[in-house]
C-alpha cells in the first residue's frame, strides 16, 4: 500500500527522533509476527513427525501381534521337515531382515523431513532488506 501524498508530507515534516521511533515501533511489531509466524510454522512440522511417529508406533504393535502368529505357524509348519530349532531360526532371521529393511526406511523417511521454518527463514530476509532500505 503506497502512502498518499498528504502522509508523505507529514512523514518529511516530523522529527527525526520521531520517525526513528516508529522505526523501531514497526520493526519491533515486525519481530514479533516473525516469531509468531515461526510458531505456527514449527508446529505445523512437529504435528507432521508426530502423526508419523505415531503412525509407526501403532502399525508396529499391530504388525508384531500378526507376525508372532505367523511365525508361529509357519515354525510349526518348518517343523515336519526340518528340527524345531531350525525352522525357528530361519524364522527368526528372515523377520528380522524383514525389521531392518521397514525401521531403516522409515527412518530415512524422517531424517529426510525439512524441519526448518522455511517461511519464516524467507520473511526474516525480506524483513532486514526492509530495514536496509528504511534506514538508508
Amino acid at each position: 500500500m503506497q502512502p498518499r501524498m498528504n502522509e508523505v508530507r507529514r512523514i518529511e515534516e516530523r522529527p527525526l527522533g520521531e520517525l526513528f521511533s516508529d522505526l523501531v515501533h514497526e520493526t519491533t511489531t515486525l519481530v514479533r509476527n516473525e516469531v509468531a509466524l515461526a510458531k505456527v510454522e514449527m508446529t505445523q512440522k512437529a504435528t507432521k513427525v508426530g502423526r508419523n511417529v505415531g503412525s509407526l508406533v501403532v502399525g508396529g504393535a499391530v504388525g508384531y501381534a500378526g507376525l508372532l502368529a505367523v511365525c508361529a505357524a509357519v515354525i510349526l509348519l518348518l517343523d515336519r521337515v526340518m528340527p524345531a530349532w531350525l525352522a525357528a531360526l530361519i524364522v527368526g532371521v528372515v523377520v528380522a531382515v524383514v525389521a531392518w529393511v521397514l525401521i531403516s526406511k522409515a527412518l530415512t523417511a524422517l531424517r529426510s523431513m525439512d524441519l526448518k521454518p522455511q517461511e519464516t527463514v524467507e520473511s526474516l530476509k525480506e524483513d532486514a532488506q526492509w530495514i536496509k532500505e528504511q534506514v538508508s
